[in-house]
């Protein structure tokens, strides 16, 4: 028992890691697309201001469950910083359409892994499982309302799609294996 025990914790502790560092990046994505968004999608800065704010404190939700648990970040958490600032920019250079297809295509892959994150934690864990659950609306509320925006091009969200979804599975993967 002891031992299923260590084995659900230490999942728990990865997956509370890898979430926080994707909150840094998606901190980042969304900071990224703010610098050319107020020339390319001027529409668009309130929501991607708001949805910055809403991932600043789901990061905060999972760094302070990491000090509670004496854990540290995750390796991959500068990495996801530089790599989302990246993905922002250029996304923010190409429009409403192409920033909403990013955000489309990243909360689909990363609320799929919350789902999961939860079935999986939730008898094990419920410390963990509790601060998943914090930011599933936020995360869904995000897709939903990106959706309504890609919907109107076709090109963006054709092209971004596959490639940022995939990106963000190998983001997981590897954070979970650092």
């Amino acid at each position: 028992m002891k031992r299923s025990r260590n084995k659900a914790r230490t999942f728990a502790e990865r997956v509370l890691k890898v979430n926080h560092a994707g909150e840094n990046g998606a901190v980042h994505i969304y900071a990224g697309q703010l610098v050319l968004a107020r020339y390319t999608a001027p529409a668009m800065v309130a929501e991607l201001r708001e949805f910055r704010s809403h991932e600043e404190a789901h990061r905060e939700i999972f760094a302070s469950e990491l000090r509670h648990r004496g854990v540290r970040r995750c390796r991959s958490f500068v990495l996801c910083g530089i790599g989302g600032y990246v993905l922002g920019l250029v996304t923010g250079l190409f429009g409403r359409t192409a920033i909403a297809a990013t955000t489309v295509a990243v909360e689909r892959v990363v609320l799929g892994h919350l789902r999961e994150q939860l079935r999986t934690l939730g008898s094990s864990d419920a410390e963990a499982a509790a601060a998943i659950s914090r930011i599933v609306a936020d995360e869904q509320e995000h897709h939903d309302r990106s959706a309504i925006q890609a919907a109107e091009g076709k090109f963006w969200p054709a092209i971004l799609s596959p490639v940022v979804a995939l990106s963000t599975e190998s983001v997981i993967w590897l954070g979970m294996r650092l």
